[in-house]
């Protein structure tokens, strides 16, 4: 990649940057999207050569205000890794997506379904049991949030938890949604077991069985995570 031309690369819920550093490093463009401000001065701070550069920008804005008006240009690739279970109204974001992406950009989404076992990211609890405790997620929502309050988790981390139950994701409508935004799903795999839980918990990574795959609602469960790239439709 880095002896072509250089890429436009966005990422949404660009945190502390260490994805975009990874495509400057081989001569890209990169632009960081993010709601917490705390984590836009990190990353700014992190990569300070590359700002001084001008091979790097960040926002601490909604995607929804960003515009390839405002840009002076759109993107090759766009990066949403653990993010889109986190919005609200997601259709419409991918609709903003699709507005910044060039005639042949690509998206790349990670996602986890909402129903498999840590699909509430209850692995961010502090207490030791409920941390570990696979499903529990999915329980009605005042169950959910007594067992929290139960286990003395802060009352912010319960908003939090509580919120991505309500913006929860299956594998059905993210493909509802994508085709009603006007993309594509040009490639997709599901992992039994995600890439991630190499560097967390020195687990080897496992696709999906492709029959386990197939079969809508059951796949949920059982997988851990989706990797999809959107195009737009022709």
């Amino acid at each position: 990649m880095s002896k072509k031309k250089p890429l436009n690369i966005c990422e949404v819920g660009s945190a502390e940057a260490g994805v975009l550093k990874a495509f400057t490093d081989l001569g890209h463009h990169g632009i960081g999207i993010e709601l917490s401000e705390a984590k836009v001065k990190r990353a700014q701070n992190f990569m300070a050569e590359e700002l001084e550069q001008g091979n790097v920008r960040f926002y601490h804005r909604d995607i929804h205000t960003i515009s390839k008006e405002e840009l002076g240009f759109g993107f090759d690739l766009i990066i949403l890794k653990d993010v889109i279970e986190h919005v609200h109204d997601q259709e419409s974001m991918l609709i903003r997506l699709k507005s910044l992406l060039n005639e042949e950009g690509i998206i790349f989404i990670g996602m986890p379904p909402w129903n498999m076992p840590f699909g509430g990211h209850q692995q961010m609890l502090s207490h030791k049991w409920l941390s570990k405790l696979p499903y529990f997620h999915i329980l009605p929502r005042g169950l959910y949030k007594k067992m929290m309050q139960w286990g003395q988790e802060k009352p912010e981390v319960i908003e939090s938890q509580l919120e991505i139950k309500e913006t929860q994701i299956s594998i059905n409508r993210f493909y509802k949604i994508t085709k009603k935004s006007g993309l594509k799903v040009l490639r997709k795999q599901l992992y039994f077991i995600n890439p991630n839980y190499k560097y967390k918990f020195g687990l080897k990574p496992r696709k999906q069985a492709r029959l386990i795959a197939a079969l809508p609602y059951i796949r949920d469960f059982v997988s851990t995570t989706g990797y999809f790239i959107l195009g737009k439709k022709i």
